[in-house]
């Protein structure tokens, strides 16, 4: 099974002596709609001068919050490897994270130990290493980025962004494998990006129907493309 989070190259650059003296500062984070739910990470790298030097973004599918927020980390950790910077200051709003990484907690979750394993092997090919925890408001482009991440993913439309000037920048879409269960009672359903040939244009884009064991029932005949998302709203 492919890993998630591929090897970092240790491949020399004709600059890795100059990077080597560089600290790249990253504001990094994660979140899930829901617990499990959809999925993503963002995260913002710069110097201590405040030169931007990429922006990362990529959904996740279907994982946890901490599964998401130590994403963040790995993405941050195998992008400073990959560069050739050896100094890294991460900021995280995750607070169970950063101190599973200083070693304030433990890691019990059979889930988040082989995240933990990895982040302290790419840690350890740093020469220096420092991350510490800072409230949301303060980590507000990582979120931005998280949640254009969830946004692709789930088939929503982000507002545009300006166009990068210079930093690199890392937007990986991808889809989601399954759907959320409703709940047996009658509902509206709402569908995020549904083609306007399903939509009737009375219901501005909600649609009436129930469920039934499971499964979602449309009324007026409509269907659901494959892979929609739905959102059942009780009567």
């Amino acid at each position: 099974m492919p890993s998630l989070f591929p090897e970092p190259s240790d491949s020399p650059s004709s600059s890795t002596s100059a990077k080597a003296e560089t600290v790249v500062i990253a504001h990094c984070d994660g979140g899930a709609r829901g617990n499990p739910g959809p999925s993503g990470y963002g995260a913002v790298l710069q110097t201590e001068t405040g030169q931007k030097l990429a922006e990362l973004s990529e959904f996740l599918g279907l994982r946890t919050n901490n599964f998401a927020e130590y994403s963040g980390l790995l993405g941050v950790l195998a992008w400073t490897l990959e560069h050739g910077y050896r100094r890294l200051r991460v900021v995280s709003d995750s607070e169970l994270m950063v101190k599973q990484i200083q070693g304030r907690y433990k890691v019990n979750s059979p889930d988040l130990k082989p995240l933990w394993t990895e982040a302290r092997s790419r840690i350890a090919k740093l020469e220096q290493f420092q991350i510490s925890h800072a409230l949301r408001h303060k980590n507000k482009e990582a979120d931005r980025l998280a949640n254009e991440a969830m946004d692709r993913g789930m088939g929503r439309s982000a507002p545009p962004s300006r166009p990068p000037s210079g930093p690199e920048v890392s937007r990986t879409p991808s889809s989601l494998s399954s759907r959320p269960e409703a709940s047996r009672s009658e509902a509206a359903v709402e569908r995020p990006a549904v083609p306007a040939a399903v939509k009737p244009a009375s219901t501005s884009g909600m649609l009436r129907g129930f469920t039934r064991d499971g499964v979602v029932h449309i009324l007026g005949g409509a269907k659901l493309p494959d892979g929609v998302f739905v959102k059942i709203v009780p009567e």
